[in-house]
């Protein structure tokens, strides 16, 4: 089944740049002098977003401009944590579990005190005295959810050693399709949170999202190039996995604007997801092999980072 998956993933893709290449608009556009051709790609992207946010604007107003803009700033961490794979082929594994360790603080306090928090709050104004059961709900759902995506898609762990666990493109592939299925529920928290006009906890997610993509990108991009991958190609497969992150936070955002009691559900939900993968993913990869003292260390300082960074904006 996974590898049927992933050969359908790879046919579709190259069927579509296919036919991109052969397009006569690709052919013009490639025809021109190399300044043109880059104003007018700038120019193409400019417009296409002005046609999507100013569309958003008013279709839904100001709330959901600014929690999609934010979910998609957050999305291209991941290319930015990509950006070493242009020079190197490898990390250390003391760095890598450090970076991820950080990265589960990061998500843990962030889970704390921007959804699950708040989300309380929320559903005992909707709900006198029930908060704490809504969120709860919306937290088994969540794991619910991204239990049964793995299950439906097999998948590889977070583990610093490509060159020993992601020794085929098959397993690569199957890697950057787990990252992109856990992408989802994160930008889902930053949507919600904007819809919830919450600003602070927004922003604070958005940054909380934004630093543990960094070594999401990275795990990506590297395996890639040890394969033979063009390292410019590597980085922008690893920054498409992050790009699924505004699909979820403009559902977030545009689903509790819309239907605003679902808003204490829908932070339950992916405060839930946001812990499966941290309990499921990251901090048994971290702690394998006697890596923990590291990856304990850096997670305590990201979990208090964010918790400072709460604190300031409140």
């Amino acid at each position: 089944m996974a590898s049927n998956i992933v050969e359908q993933l790879q046919t579709f893709s190259e069927n579509q740049l296919r036919r991109l290449k052969s397009s006569n608009r690709y052919q013009d556009l490639l025809a021109m002098p190399k300044g043109k051709r880059y104003l007018t790609m700038a120019g193409l992207f400019v417009a296409s977003q002005i046609i999507v946010f100013g569309g958003l604007y008013l279709i839904f107003g100001e709330i959901v401009v600014v929690g999609f803009f934010a979910s998609v700033l957050a999305g291209l961490a991941t290319g930015l944590g990509a950006l070493p794979a242009l020079f190197f082929k490898t990390i250390s594994d003391k760095l890598f579990n450090s970076l991820l360790g950080a990265a589960a603080g990061v998500m843990l306090a962030a889970t704390a005190f921007s959804l699950l928090v708040p989300g309380m709050d929320y559903g005992n104004l909707y709900w006198p005295g029930k908060g704490v059961l809504v969120v709860s709900v919306g937290m088994l759902l969540g794991a619910v959810f991204l239990h049964y995506a793995d299950r439906q898609m097999p998948h590889i762990h977070f583990e610093p050693e490509f060159e020993h666990q992601l020794d085929s493109l098959q397993k690569v592939w199957l890697f950057i399709i787990a990252i992109t299925i856990h992408n989802f529920p994160e930008g889902m928290s930053v949507g919600v949170s904007y819809g919830a006009g919450d600003y602070k906890n927004g922003t604070i997610l958005a940054i909380a999202i934004a630093l543990q993509n960094i070594p999401e990108g990275l795990a990506v991009a590297l395996p890639l190039v040890g394969l033979g991958y063009n390292r410019w190609r590597a980085v922008g497969i690893a920054t498409l996995t992050g790009l699924v992150e505004p699909v979820g936070g403009l559902l977030g955002v545009t689903a509790v604007t819309v239907f605003t009691p679902l808003l204490p559900i829908a932070m339950g939900f992916a405060a839930g997801a946001m812990l499966f993968v941290i309990s499921e993913e990251i901090i048994p990869e971290t702690h394998a092999a006697g890596r923990s003292r590291y990856a304990t260390f850096s997670l305590m300082i990201g979990f208090i980072i964010m918790m400072a960074l709460d604190n300031f904006l409140g």
